[in-house]
């Protein structure tokens, strides 16, 4: 593999290493090992419960966070083999990136972090990482995962300089204003194509919005033009499925054209140049402003439906009231989290754990136990 990959790329056996040493493995590299870790990790199955924009039980077609990641390292994968990047160091961090969500999305995270307010609060890239470094039990040396370095580094996307000072050489960057390697920057962007692209195919499976609305979106406009012109009378999901892709592959094109174009003119020399230069993964300004125009429509015309409204009150609701009822009387967690909260002593970053481990199904569950009049099964 090292004769592929550009002299810039993130090479597995120059890797920062890990919080505990381990042998080198056999038959595969770190970043190898990494992915393979956190794909049978408890975390990542639990994604398949874990919404993106809809409520898990109102649909089986809809998105989950497990579908989400697996389409951010397809999408990254492609684009690290286009740009001679590391694409199993993109495959990790993409497939880790969502570990740390809460349930029901970004209402369940904004409901959580207000609950957290005073106690540090709760941002979910954060809790990605603290999920593969201590809240993962599957190995007799270490809490977490143990991933290398680079890997850690691509989870933790963005994070305060107050959490950066506490969190060692992983932080560091934050504080210096420095840039991680390329793959994690690839990985990055690719999560916000697939998002993108795939909240306007569900947006348009739940009917909370159109064909037509959406052709007032230039880089929507365009491709439906074009799938109707190729495909005359083409309809329904076909034509959907047709003009999404072409979406995402014409993103994926100008990503790895931009791109080249900053790393050529940059000329990093390894990844240490490129942590001390400026962003080098991006988009072209058109492909960026046609963009932020499909982002505004997604925000005012899906996120803000008054239908999606009403499903993330009820969301911050169950969170809300989870919290408070655990933090009233810790003898309502399990038993292994009461046990956590009175080993650990930080009681409410134990039933923030606990409530961000919980996919949405689980959650409603969990609130009806405890404020349902009704008989609920235990």
């Amino acid at each position: 593999m090292p004769d592929l990959l550009a002299p810039y790329a993130a090479y597995p056996e120059k890797s920062r290493g890990r919080l505990i040493f381990e042998e080198k493995p056999q038959g595969r590299t770190e970043f190898q090992r990494d992915r393979d870790r956190i794909i049978h990790s408890s975390a990542f199955r639990r994604l398949e419960y874990k919404t993106q924009v809809f409520v898990n039980h109102e649909g089986d077609l809809f998105r989950t966070r497990l579908t989400h990641s697996i389409e951010v390292a397809q999408i990254g994968r492609s684009i690290a083999r286009n740009l001679a990047l590391n694409e199993d160091l993109v495959e990790a961090i993409s497939l880790a990136h969502d570990l740390g969500h809460t349930p029901f999305g970004h209402a369940g995270q904004d409901a959580l972090n207000e609950c957290m307010k005073s106690h540090g609060g709760f941002e979910h890239n954060l809790q990605s990482l603290r999920v593969v470094d201590v809240l993962e039990e599957r190995y007799g040396a270490f809490d977490g995962l143990n991933l290398s370095f680079e890997t850690r580094e691509g989870i933790l996307k963005h994070c305060s300089t107050r959490n950066a000072a506490r969190l060692g050489e992983i932080g560091e960057r934050f504080l210096q204003k420095k840039q991680p390697g390329l793959e994690a920057q690839l990985a990055n962007l690719a999560d916000e194509i697939a998002y993108n692209n795939h909240d306007v195919d569900d947006g348009l499976r739940s009917g909370l919005i159109t064909l037509e609305e959406l052709s007032s979106v230039a880089i929507f406009s365009d491709h439906v033009k074009t799938v109707r012109k190729i495909f005359p009378g083409i309809s329904g999901r076909r034509l959907i499925h047709e003009t999404v892709r072409r979406m995402i592959n014409s993103q994926v094109i100008d990503l790895t054209i931009q791109s080249t174009r900053n790393i050529e003119a940059e000329k990093p020399e390894n990844i240490d140049a490129v942590r001390e230069s400026s962003p080098l993964i991006a988009f072209s300004p058109e492909m960026r402003e046609a963009q932020l125009e499909l982002k505004q429509f997604l925000r005012t015309r899906l996120y803000q439906h008054y239908r999606v409204t009403r499903m993330s009150a009820k969301a911050r609701r169950i969170v809300s009231d989870l919290f408070q009822a655990f933090t009233s009387d810790i003898r309502l967690l399990p038993a292994q989290f009461q046990e956590k909260a009175e080993g650990e002593g930080d009681i409410m970053r134990v039933i923030a754990d606990y409530i961000a481990g919980m996919t949405d199904r689980y959650a409603i569950r969990e609130h009806r136990r405890l404020f349902a009049v009704e008989e609920i099964p235990l």
